[in-house]
């Protein structure tokens, strides 16, 4: 049985079509990335894959279960959603806010050692945990990320989704988050993110989800995706194709500034 499986989705409002006609099958111990220019749907994919939205057309299956037979809480036990913005409205402190994925759990038992120890090794999967006392607010964009990383760890998912989780971090730190992520899989979770870096994504990923104008143009592994005349009629702009060390693709986008768009030109 998949654990995720959408059929057909597709979102509108006020008549106005964000997203149509995408269908696809998320199997236990598979990453899949979400790719696509702005605005071509991505988010709302997720909010809809996630239950945080209501498809206009479709329908999305969890455990073999339609999403919407499921409670909140009962939602929330199965699956995490790490969103773009994430905003914490209390002075908490690092571990308080990594400490939030434990409620779910807490809303039938008391909190115990476990809890505590799941918001740790949350944290140090995400390194993370060296500013776990630190006021949340005073920590930089990166580390914020690092943080509310490890608090949907901490809620312990099968099926994990994540926005935009590599924005605000350098590479050391986006290549670390990624391949946390294919470490998860491996241990038996399912994973759907959401990256504007495709190569990235072809590094990482199992498989890649491409959207255009809400539309999905190609589900499928990495070299069978990223194609230099695929992505150029989807970003507007030329790609060369090469080969990255590990053998998966990688992909470069050839467009050069014009002069006079040259400081001292």
């Amino acid at each position: 049985m998949s654990l995720l499986v959408a059929e057909g989705l597709g979102y509108s409002v006020a008549g106005r079509p964000l997203l149509q006609g995408v269908s696809f099958a998320l199997e236990a111990g598979e990453v899949l990335a979400v790719l696509g220019p702005n605005g071509a749907g991505k988010t709302t994919l997720l909010r809809l894959l996630s239950g945080e939205a209501r498809p206009s057309q479709g329908r999305v299956e969890l455990l073999g279960r339609p999403l919407e037979r499921y409670g909140a809480l009962e939602l929330a036990l199965v699956r995490a959603v790490l969103t773009q913005r994430r905003e914490v409205g209390f002075p908490f402190s690092a571990y308080e806010v990594a400490f939030l994925g434990r409620l779910p759990h807490l809303e039938r038992r008391a909190e115990g050692p476990l809890d505590h120890a799941q918001t740790e090794q949350a944290l140090a999967h995400t390194q993370a945990l060296p500013f776990a006392p630190r006021p949340y607010p005073s920590l930089s964009g990166g580390e914020q990320s690092r943080v509310d990383l490890a608090r949907v760890l901490a809620q312990e998912p099968r099926l994990l989704f994540l926005d935009e989780p590599t924005n605000h971090l350098d590479p050391r730190h986006q290549v670390e988050v990624m391949a946390l992520c294919r470490r998860l899989a491996e241990g038996g979770l399912g994973v759907v993110v959401v990256l504007h870096d495709l190569n990235l994504a072809g590094l990482f990923a199992d498989r890649l989800l491409l959207l255009h104008q809400g539309r999905m143009v190609a589900l499928g592994r990495p070299a069978e995706v990223l194609r230099p005349e695929r992505l150029e009629a989807v970003y507007g702009l030329p790609f060369a194709l090469a080969q990255h060390p590990s053998g998966r693709p990688w992909v470069m986008p050839l467009a050069q500034a014009e002069p006079s768009a040259v400081p001292g030109l």
